[in-house]
């Protein structure tokens, strides 16, 4: 039996000398690797292949983590068992590693057992006495390295396509949305208290905060100048006619400090907000190009966001794309055993939302399918320009227009139509002294029915038709002598 054990400073091939440790129990194996002298009483030390220097090392480690058999281990088994002529099983920790082993090199693996287990736990506890020249702070070093090197290759990645910024940037906008609606409605109802009228007037918020910003208190409308904030004149004329006429109440000096303070943080929050929405289009143009082509920049933000990452969201398929966001809806559906939602983030897409109601669910399904490819294209591929994404926003689009038609066209089902065929009458030319023929006048004679089903109109027509009443020969014999 022979046991493949991966260490940070390279392969260990050992084999069992005592055959008498497979078949005892789990639990007292542990007793015969109490001391080194014991563990090599058990177990001999084969073969051993030291790694050259930390790269190789990584590379190695990189492999085991995948199960793939890579060169290194391939040329050590090669060389200590294949050539070796050891018809010994081998034992390895990964399942998988085994099956590709034997794939490649044809060497019988065995089954991981519970003995096996403790004996490789035993060969590990004496792993730097049982190797000759290896030192256990050696070992330590050697780990610590390895451990730094494979964090920094896991963690590596190329700064134009970091989509950590993308998901923050996302998630504060939305924040900011939802502060900005808290602001600007607290502004309404403080300076309502004031000038009631203007609310109505002047609709939106960030104009409502530059005016209450200038205008200050309602006595002085008519000496602002509303010009100053893009204010029309139409709108400008209405606000100094409300505020002659006004009905709220007055207001002290300080009053007016804080809600200015305020309207500053409405107007300050909004054009960060601006600022903040141009720079999420710019980093998903250049992360996700065919993603934000397909579905804008913010709902492809919000789908990123969503799955985690750009490598996972590609690594999604279709039918998750189509309902992510809608978790909460999709498994209380399963709950209930009733209809799944057939869309989550998707919903906000324009190819989605200019559909007809029932054409949405087939959209969706119809769109997420492409939109799983593109972010395949956007997180693997190092494509500049959305060619795919126009590709197929336009297949999209060719689709939608082909579910309306076909919408249209299914409303004349039902409509019965003619069995017997029409006459088509030969178009004559004038002045030609062409006979009429008699295959001009034939009409299609209507397809034969079932017999059947003529025997059974002929018996309901018998049932209806009156029958004929029966003259009295009495009558008839007075008419006679008549």
């Amino acid at each position: 039996m022979l046991l493949l054990l991966e260490t940070p400073a390279g392969y260990a091939l050992f084999t069992v000398k005592n055959k008498k440790l497979l078949k005892a129990d789990a639990d007292s194996i542990f007793e015969n690797f109490k001391s080194v002298t014991d563990a090599s009483r058990q177990v001999g030390l084969t073969a051993f292949h030291k790694f050259e220097d930390t790269k190789a090392a990584m590379e190695a480690c990189t492999e085991l983590t995948e199960s793939s058999v890579g060169k290194s281990l391939k040329k050590f088994l090669k060389k200590n068992v294949v050539d070796a002529g050891l018809a010994d099983s081998l034992t390895v920790l990964d399942k998988q590693l085994g099956i590709n082993i034997n794939k490649k090199l044809g060497i019988e693996v065995s089954v991981m057992s519970d003995n096996l287990r403790e004996i490789m736990r035993g060969v590990r506890l004496h792993l730097t006495e049982l190797i000759e020249g290896l030192d256990e702070q050696e070992v330590r070093t050697m780990s610590l390295g390895l451990a730094h090197t494979l964090s920094r290759f896991k963690l590596k990645f190329s700064p134009d396509k970091v989509d950590t910024m993308i998901i923050q940037a996302v998630g504060l906008l939305d924040d900011l949305d939802k502060e900005l609606n808290n602001f600007a409605m607290r502004l309404r109802e403080w300076y309502g208290w004031h000038f009631p009228e203007m609310g109505k007037i002047i609709t939106e918020n960030l104009a409502y905060a530059k005016v209450v910003r200038l205008m200050g208190l309602k006595t002085k409308a008519k000496e602002t100048d509303f010009s100053e904030v893009n204010v029309p004149e139409e709108i400008a004329a209405e606000v100094k006619q409300a505020a002659e006429t006004s009905m709220g109440t007055e207001i002290t000096d300080e009053d007016l400090g804080n809600i200015k303070t305020l309207s500053e943080r409405v107007i300050e929050l909004t054009e960060y907000r601006a600022s903040l929405s141009e720079y999420l289009k710019l980093r998903m143009t250049a992360i996700a190009p065919n993603l934000t082509f397909m579905v804008g920049e913010l709902v492809g933000a919000r789908l990123i966001s969503q799955a985690g990452s750009l490598m996972s969201l590609a690594k999604h398929p279709s039918s998750t794309v189509q309902i992510l966001g809608a978790e909460k809806a999709l498994f209380r559906a399963l709950k209930t055993k009733k209809q799944t939602p057939k869309y989550g983030l998707i919903y906000h897409a324009s190819l989605v939302g200019q559909s007809a109601p029932a054409l949405k669910g087939k959209i969706s399904r119809v769109l997420a399918a492409k939109l799983s490819l593109c972010c395949r294209v956007d997180a693997l591929g190092d494509q500049v320009e959305p060619t795919l994404g126009e590709e197929f926003k336009e297949y999209v689009e060719r689709r939608l227009a082909t579910l309306e038609e076909g919408g249209m066209k299914s409303l004349s089902k039902g409509i019965s139509r003619p069995t017997a065929g029409k006459h088509q009458k030969k178009p004559s030319v004038r002045g030609s002294g062409a006979a009429h023929s008699a295959e001009d006048d034939v009409v299609e004679a209507p397809k034969k029915r079932k017999a059947k089903a003529v025997e059974a109109e002929a018996e309901e027509e018998a049932e209806e038709a009156p029958a004929p009443k029966k003259k009295k020969k009495k009558k008839v014999v007075e008419e006679e002598a008549e």
